[in-house]
């Protein structure tokens, strides 16, 4: 592959570049990670077990706060579980296919693996839907700030006025969203690269795990005047069951991600890959589910689509885990928009038909005006959408494309190459396979897509 790629928020001939791509990778977010010297690659290499952790920290997220009303959505805690585990199978199926793929190609990043594989019709929806996508993502991390600070801000302005909380124009969610991203996210998010963020991803890890532990302990030692609202036993209907999947998807899409972990591997083999995101998967899944079951079965149907919106304001252990959650988004929002900013700057440049090298002179223009563009449009969005399921409900659907669609068209165009073993039983199951995971991607994100438009928003 040209040279054109290398680095496409950075210079080729900057310090350090090469060595750079191994820490870009262990930040899982950026899908400009070329190939690496062997030398560099194996110095800054990771382990099956460092990989599996990985993978968890690529998966867990902000959906977490979304997950116990999804087992509302879903009708209870048999419906959400037995989806769950249903769903497991295709997300661990679609991470094995991409590292069998990534190993074919010989390319490094989700959406050069579908390049390669699939072609270039393929490749540049695959580019739309990660900017997309990010960008969705980007929007849900304000709405969860503004969440998270009217909580905190509610328990400051009632302890300090001994009366019920007021209504200064300081204390309007949208002011204090407004300055709290004007003020940190924007600065973070305007630099080429977001090495400085390795230091601040282990908070989040730490901050997201916190989360789930206060949720489970709320529920066996309830606040005192919380009691549940009706906790149903079985779906209303099978399309409440559907409308549950955008969640799980969002959750659990680490796929984009995990293309650059899978090739940061000392020994990247597909057998040892399996045994990663299997074991990952089951982590997720358990802390998942420990959310999602506590914090629905403590709310019921009453359950915000923010579940920590659920909880008393003047809560300390549920403040702290609000402080958390804060710190962990202001840090997650400037890598998810390296993401989205690097596929659009790919995507303009090969456009242009130009070069990284070519066009450096505008590069740092392009980059502060694609920054301030993309700020202003999730700030806007966020002030004026009122909680995170609308928009879950709206980029899960393009989720499920990454873990369903993508990876099945990569099997699908990877087993028709191999004329010789068409006959086979087993290439006839994996192609079969393949055309399964596509269909019912395609079928997910249409319904689930439809329904947040027809619903959500018209709503």
């Amino acid at each position: 592959m040209s040279l054109t790629n290398v680095a496409i928020n950075r210079e080729y001939n900057d310090v350090d570049w090469s060595a750079d791509a191994g820490e870009r990778a262990h930040l899982l977010q950026s899908p400009c990670v070329e190939n690496t010297p062997k030398a560099c690659r194996e110095q800054s290499a990771t382990s099956s077990l460092g990989a599996v952790f990985i993978v968890v920290n690529a998966a867990l997220g902000a959906g977490l706060l979304n997950f116990p009303a999804a087992f509302s959505t879903a009708g209870g805690v048999a419906a959400g579980i037995t989806l769950q585990m249903c769903m497991l199978v295709f997300i661990i199926s679609g991470l094995i296919i991409l590292a069998y793929c990534s190993q074919a190609s010989n390319e490094r990043t989700y959406q050069e693996v579908v390049w390669a594989v699939c072609g270039k019709a393929a490749g540049v929806l695959c580019e739309i839907a990660i900017a997309v996508y990010t960008f969705g993502t980007c929007i849900t991390f304000l709405i969860i700030i503004g969440d998270q600070e009217d909580k905190i801000i509610a328990a400051i302005v009632k302890a300090e006025a001994g009366s019920s909380e007021g209504s200064n124009w300081y204390t309007d969610r949208k002011f204090t969203i407004s300055v709290t991203a004007i003020l940190v996210v924007l600065p973070l998010s305007i630099p080429k690269e977001i090495g400085f963020q390795k230091y601040a991803s282990a908070l989040s890890v730490i901050g997201t795990w916190y989360v789930t532990v206060i949720i489970i302990i709320k529920y066996f030692w309830p606040n005192e005047g919380v009691s549940p609202g009706l906790i149903p036993s079985s779906p209303a209907s099978w399309m409440s069951v559907f409308n549950a999947m955008p969640t799980i998807c969002f959750g659990f899409q680490c796929h984009v991600s995990s293309v650059p972990v899978f090739n940061s591997m000392k020994r990247p083999e597909v057998k040892t890959w399996s045994w990663v995101v299997t074991t990952a998967m089951v982590i997720a899944v358990f802390v998942y589910t420990g959310t999602g079951v506590c914090g629905f079965l403590t709310f019921g149907s009453t359950v915000n689509q923010d579940v920590l919106i659920s909880y008393p304001p003047n809560d300390v252990p549920v403040a702290i885990a609000r402080v958390f959650i804060i710190v962990s988004v202001l840090t997650s929002y400037p890598i998810l928009h390296f993401c989205g900013r690097a596929v659009l700057e790919g995507l303009w440049l090969r456009y242009k038909g130009v070069t990284v090298e070519e066009d450096v002179v505008m590069e740092r223009r392009r980059r502060v005006l694609q920054t301030v563009i993309w700020f202003l449009l999730t700030l806007v969005l966020a002030l004026f959408i009122p909680d995170i399921g609308k928009v879950i409900a709206l980029i899960g659907g393009l989720a499920a494309c990454f873990i369903f669609v993508f990876p099945g068209l990569c099997l699908i165009q990877a087993k028709l190459s191999e004329v010789q073993e068409s006959n086979s039983r087993r290439w006839c199951a994996l192609v079969s396979y393949g055309v399964l995971l596509v269909v019912l991607g395609a079928f997910i994100f249409g319904q689930t897509t439809t329904n947040a438009i027809l619903v959500d928003l018209s709503g």
